[in-house]
């Protein structure tokens, strides 16, 4: 997965981008007119930990996030026609976008805007990005109006569709009513898909607060939530996870434990990530390698197979499905086997979330 860091000036991504990173972010790359920090941790797991050591493999390979900080604000970077190209580019390739909404005072890093204000800071981001949808929309229309004057008829009915397909979501847009929110139906989703909207991106709000407001945080997500229904979102503060990611695992917890935090920016923000996206983990293991593995909820026996290697969805024969409980309670793949509990499943197989599955195929 994904993600690409937005917000405003001073809202701190740099330090959000780092307490999820644990400071190892890469250093600024610059490509063209952009400054880029890019961090890619792995995602904790306590059942692969779990089956490494039952299993003892030689390698294990977790499953990995992205995210990207793009230096400066979407607002300084827009224009009449939208973002620019290679902010675009960016933004358009991430799975989803993780807000980073300044809810910190600091005389000595004045806002902005000149006051802290959650709603307007989360409503003016969200209209760059309909800008910036909109932009991309009366470029296209325009594209089609001049190939529709001298489009032959077999080929008009597509294009027309496609047109008003567009003038629906312009219209929806224009009235402050992002991608996301328009209830496009299962075709038009599919359709509206290749432009890449960024309104119709999945969106993580992270409330960066100060060390002051630890105890007011699950009230603060909760009033934004209200608001804003469509967002995963949650407070934490930035300064203070970046600092405690310094640590060793053992100090970190202590900290955490007497500030009342059960778990790490990370973990919160992994498990919104994956609940957001609709993703769920499966394991394998094979050559001694034992490697968990992100796919969406729903995904068939033959698309998981291809997650790890197109031949095998292009070969699938069958695949052999054990739950990571039924394993933990047998100790060894032989036992279960024994029981009954290592089972047969075909093409139509809906992997489930913990499964621990190997496939066969032949190509």
């Amino acid at each position: 997965m994904q993600f690409a860091i937005v917000g405003l000036a001073k809202s701190g991504k740099s330090t959000i981008l780092n307490a999820l990173t644990r400071g190892k972010a890469g250093a600024a790359i610059h490509s063209g007119s952009l400054n880029l920090n890019i961090g890619t941790v792995r995602v904790p797991d306590a059942r692969l930990l779990a089956l490494e050591s039952m299993l003892h493999p030689k390698k294990t390979i977790a499953a990995e996030v992205s995210y990207v900080d793009i230096a400066g604000s979407l607002k300084a970077s827009g224009s009449e026609r939208g973002l620019g190209g290679e902010l675009l580019n960016y933004l358009s390739t991430a799975d989803a976008l993780l807000h980073v909404v300044r809810a910190f005072e600091d005389e000595k890093l004045p806002h902005p805007e000149g006051s802290v204000d959650l709603k307007r800071d989360i409503d003016s981001l969200d209209l760059e990005l309909a800008f910036s949808d909109l932009a991309i929309i009366e470029r296209k229309l325009d594209k089609l109006e001049a190939t529709l004057k001298g489009a032959k008829t077999p080929e008009r009915e597509s294009y027309l569709r496609e047109q008003g397909m567009l003038q629906k979501v312009k219209a929806a847009l224009e009235k402050e009513i992002p991608v996301r929110q328009q209830g496009l139906d299962q075709d038009e989703l599919k359709a509206v898909s290749q432009y890449q909207f960024l309104t119709a991106k999945p969106m993580l709000v992270v409330l960066n607060i100060g060390e002051e407001q630890l105890p007011q945080a699950s009230l603060l997500e909760n009033e934004i939530k209200a608001l804003y229904p469509q967002f995963a979102v949650v407070a934490l503060c930035g300064k203070l996870e970046m600092e405690l990611e310094q640590l060793s695992a053992s100090e970190a917890k202590e900290f955490r434990e007497a500030m009342g935090l059960t778990e790490s920016a990370l973990e919160r923000v992994i498990s919104l990530s994956y609940e957001l996206l609709g993703v769920i983990s499966f394991f394998t293991i094979a050559s001694d390698q034992l490697k968990a593995w992100t796919i969406p909820h729903g995904t068939t026996a033959p698309k998981a197979a291809g997650k790890v290697h197109t031949d095998m969805e292009r070969g699938f024969i069958r695949a052999e499905v054990i739950s990571r409980n039924d394993l933990e309670m047998c100790g060894t793949f032989a036992e279960a086997r024994k029981r009954g509990l290592l089972k047969t499943e075909g093409k139509h197989y809906i992997i489930q979330d913990g499964d621990i599955v190997t496939f066969l195929f032949h190509v």
